[in-house]
């Protein structure tokens, strides 16, 4: 392993072929790169794959010369990895996590169990979610299932790393769309909402400029949500709320509103007519005009689906494939 601190990158030209890779690249140097990247320690890499620290190097040195390029370099904070090594790295996280999906997928047949299924979704599409794994689990009873709510950032890396099967979210806040497959499933409208205590929760109509004073929650920059309510200050000519309080997480959002009787926050209407249907929250009497992005069900370029995930995507397809607008089908939409 080269220690320069700016390694050189070889010519595309002198790239192994991929059967000169397959046949020389083992798991265990791919774990060996994955701990290299969680420790940045060739010592702590070593220790946790069991292998000696000359073992290590020279198993290092092997992978990068079976992939023909420099992975790692020395500094003063130990091994961190070049665009390349970051590149590689990726992928053996996501090899090793389809090997342990594999393994517990195997399991739960072999027990008589229904698979199992890792599920992504943003705030605002839990809904969604929720009702069309429902309508699923009544198919398979013994399904297991994770979900994990977040960003469409997040939940796009995550989706990288092979940790979720697909994700409800959008695609347009990657700078790498093309890596994802993607189908329009729902049109987000949204809503502002705010305690039942709050001082306009009775108004029968409002306007923007009732609320620019207000103490908003609201999502971070740049994520959709947040750059339609700006839209919508922009449009109205006023200035968008300086002091900001910024959440993900729709139990703080509530939690906000709860005790902050003055605070409002902008919600998809889908959750904000459930949080209203149990007396969490109001939905205030205001129109807006722009339009937000749609909501996507997201799978990775190229990545074959499993049978039960193949069956979640059919439940969107039932349901929404006769409406207008929407564009569920056998078919991803290429993004």
């Amino acid at each position: 392993m080269a220690s320069a601190q700016t390694p050189s990158f070889p010519a595309a030209s002198a790239l192994p072929s991929l059967a000169s890779i397959t046949s020389r690249l083992h798991l265990k140097q791919l774990r060996l790169l994955i701990a290299l990247a969680d420790h940045g320690s060739l010592l702590k890499a070593a220790e946790q794959v069991a292998l000696t620290q000359p073992g290590a190097s020279k198993a290092l040195q092997e992978i990068e010369a079976t992939l023909g390029a420099q992975l790692f370099v020395r500094t003063n904070r130990g091994l961190e990895a070049t665009d390349l090594g970051h590149c590689v790295i990726r992928y053996a996280r996501l090899i090793q996590t389809d090997l342990v999906h594999l393994r517990e997928e195997m399991l739960s047949i072999m027990q008589g169990h229904g698979g199992r299924l890792a599920l992504g979704v943003i705030m605002g599409a839990v809904p969604l979610l929720t009702d069309a794994l429902s309508r699923l689990l009544e198919k398979r009873p013994a399904l297991s299932v994770e979900i994990v709510e977040d960003t469409s950032a997040r939940l796009l890396r995550l989706l990288d790393q092979g940790r979720l099967d697909m994700a409800i979210c959008r695609t347009s806040i990657s700078q790498q769309p093309h890596l994802y497959d993607a189908v329009n499933i729902h049109n987000e409208e949204l809503a502002v909402v705010a305690s039942v205590d709050h001082p306009l929760a009775q108004a029968r109509q409002l306007q923007l400029a009732d609320l620019a004073d207000s103490r908003w929650v609201v999502y971070s920059a740049n994520m959709p949500m947040r750059l339609t309510l700006e839209r919508e200050f922009h449009a109205a000519d006023l200035r968008f709320p300086l002091h900001l309080l910024e959440t993900t997480s729709a139990f703080t959002t509530w939690s906000l509103l709860q005790k902050n009787p003055q605070f409002v926050a902008l919600m998809s209407i889908d959750v904000a007519q459930f949080c209203t249907r149990y007396g969490m929250t109001c939905i205030l009497p205001l129109q807006l005009h722009s339009r937000s992005e749609p909501y996507q069900l997201v799978t990775r370029h190229g990545s074959p689906l499993t049978p039960v995930a193949q069956m979640f995507i059919d439940e969107f397809g039932a349901k929404y494939s006769d409406k207008p607008g929407d564009e569920v089908g056998e078919t991803a939409e290429k993004k």
